[in-house]
C-alpha cells in the first residue's frame, strides 16, 4: 500500500508507492492538513486501483515527473484498454468460448461495479498470480474438472504467508471460489457444461480463537507504549472488528449517552460500510472504554476527524502497529504469539463469563443473532467463570433435599 508522507526539508507532502517494482515518489507543494491529506489520499486511491486494474498512466498523475520517460516505452506497448473480448463462440476445434484471458477480464468489468475496493484489488491479484499463468491462452470451454483439479494442487505447492510453509486450505478455498464462478458464467453464456463440477471446497479446521485472559489483558494494557495504551483499552474492552475501531471518527463518539456509533470501517485504506448490515449498531462503552476515549479525545481531537489517526492525522495502519507494537510486546511479555484480532474475542468470552445476557453480547458484537456467539465462543466460558456443571449439581441437591424433607414431614 502506498502512504502520504511529509517531506522533513521542506515540510511539504509527497506520494509514497510502488509501480512496476520501482518506488516512486512524487512531491507536492501541499502542506499537511486534513483537507490536504483526504485531498491526496484519495489520489493516491485512484492511482492504486488503476495499478491494479492494469491502466495506470504515470503521464496523466505526473505529467512533470522524471519517471514519464522511464514507464512511457511500456505504456506504450500495453493497450490502454483490455484486449478486446473474444467474440466467437467456437475455436477451428469446435471448442466453445473465448480464450479464458478474455473472458475472465470481461467477466472483472462485468462484477466489480458490486464489490468493494479491497475485494477488487484480491480477484486482480488472483487473476494475474493464479488464473492467467494457469488457464490464460486456453478456450473456458475446453477446460476441464482434470485441469482444475490440477490447479488446486499445484496451489497446495505455493508458499503460505506468515511463515507457513504452504497456503492453508482456507486460502486455497478462496482462490477457487472465484473461478468457480467466472465457469458457472461461460457455461451459461456459451452454452458448455461447467467443468467446476463435484469439487467440493477442502476442509478447513476450526477457527482457532485464543482469548486473552483478563489478567493477560491487564498485563498488556500496563505495558503496551503510552501512546497505544487507549486504543488496546477500546479494542479489549469494545469488541470491535480492527477495519471498525481504526476508521471510528469523533462524531461516532457520544460521550452523553456513553456509545460508541459503529458505522464505518477501514477497509484496505479505503472508508467503507460496515461488514453487514447488522454491524451497523451502537456500542455501550464501559468504564475504562469511556476513560480511554476521553484521553484520546485531549490527544487527537483536535488534530483529526479519526480517533486513533498518525501524526498526518490519517487512520493508523494496523499492519505496522501489529508489527511494530503488539506483537513485540507480547515476545516482551512472554505471551504466546496471536493475531490483533484476539482482543475482539477477548471481550466475547469476558462479556460471557460476566454473565451478560447473550442477546445484548451479540448487539455489541455486531452479530445478526446469538448463533455465532454460542457456536464461536460459549465453549471458552466454563475456564474463565469455574462454572463446570456444579451449578446443575447444586441444583440437584437443593431440589432431593426438599423431597427429602417432604418424606419426613
Amino acid at each position: 500500500m502506498g502512504q502520504i508522507r511529509t517531506r522533513k526539508e521542506t515540510g511539504t507532502l509527497y506520494f509514497d508507492f510502488v509501480y512496476k517494482g520501482t518506488r516512486c515518489r512524487e512531491q507536492t507543494n501541499l502542506l499537511p492538513s486534513t483537507n490536504n491529506l483526504k485531498k491526496l489520499q484519495k489520489t493516491l486511491e485512484r492511482i492504486e486501483l488503476d495499478i491494479a486494474m492494469g491502466r495506470f498512466e504515470y503521464d496523466k498523475f505526473f505529467p512533470n515527473s522524471r519517471l514519464v520517460a522511464k514507464f512511457a516505452p511500456e505504456r506504450t506497448n500495453t493497450p490502454k484498454q483490455p484486449p478486446a473480448i473474444e467474440v466467437k463462440e467456437s475455436g477451428a476445434d469446435g471448442v466453445k468460448g473465448p480464450f479464458f484471458n478474455s473472458f475472465i477480464l470481461e467477466w472483472l468489468q462485468e462484477s466489480q461495479i458490486s464489490w468493494r475496493r479491497s475485494h477488487l484489488l484480491n480477484i486482480h491479484g488472483m487473476i494475474d498470480k493464479y488464473y492467467i499463468p494457469a488457464f490464460g491462452h486456453i478456450r473456458v470451454g475446453a477446460i476441464t474438472r482434470a485441469d482444475l483439479l490440477k490447479f488446486r494442487s499445484s496451489l497446495a505447492k505455493v508458499s503460505g504467508r506468515n511463515g507457513n510453509v504452504t497456503l492453508s486450505a482456507n486460502r486455497i478455498n478462496k482462490i477457487m471460489d472465484p473461478l468457480r464462478r467466472v465457469f458457472e458464467e461461460a457455461a451459461d453464456r456459451y452454452d458448455f457444461t461447467t467443468p467446476f463440477v463435484r469439487i467440493k471446497p477442502l476442509k478447513v479446521p476450526r477457527s482457532d480463537v485464543q482469548p486473552f485472559t483478563l489478567t493477560e489483558v491487564r498485563l498488556i494494557i500496563d505495558s503496551v507504549r503510552p501512546d497505544f495504551k487507549n486504543y488496546y483499552t477500546v479494542r479489549f474492552f469494545s469488541g470491535m472488528r480492527t477495519g471498525e475501531i481504526d476508521g471510528l471518527k469523533w462524531k461516532y463518539v457520544d460521550f452523553e449517552r456513553r456509545m460508541i456509533m459503529v458505522r464505518e470501517t477501514i477497509v484496505a485504506g479505503e472508508e467503507d460500510y460496515t461488514k453487514t448490515d447488522s454491524s451497523q449498531r451502537d456500542i455501550a462503552m464501559c468504564g475504562p472504554v469511556f476513560d480511554a476515549l476521553e484521553n484520546q479525545y485531549r490527544a487527537t481531537g483536535a488534530m483529526s476527524e479519526y480517533v486513533f489517526c498518525n501524526l498526518q492525522g490519517l487512520p493508523v495502519d494496523h499492519n505496522n502497529i501489529t508489527k511494530r507494537v503488539w506483537y513485540p510486546l507480547l515476545a516482551h511479555l512472554g505471551l504466546e504469539k496471536r493475531r490483533p484480532y484476539q482482543s475482539r474475542h477477548t471481550a466475547a468470552t469476558l462479556w460471557l463469563a460476566a454473565g451478560e445476557a447473550p442477546e445484548w453480547i451479540a448487539r455489541q458484537m455486531g452479530h445478526a443473532n446469538t448463533e455465532m456467539l454460542f457456536k464461536v465462543y460459549s465453549r471458552y466460558v466454563p475456564n474463565l467463570t469455574r462454572r463446570d456443571g456444579s451449578a446443575f449439581e447444586r441444583l440437584l441437591l437443593a431440589n432431593s433435599n426438599r423431597d427429602s424433607m417432604g418424606d419426613s414431614v
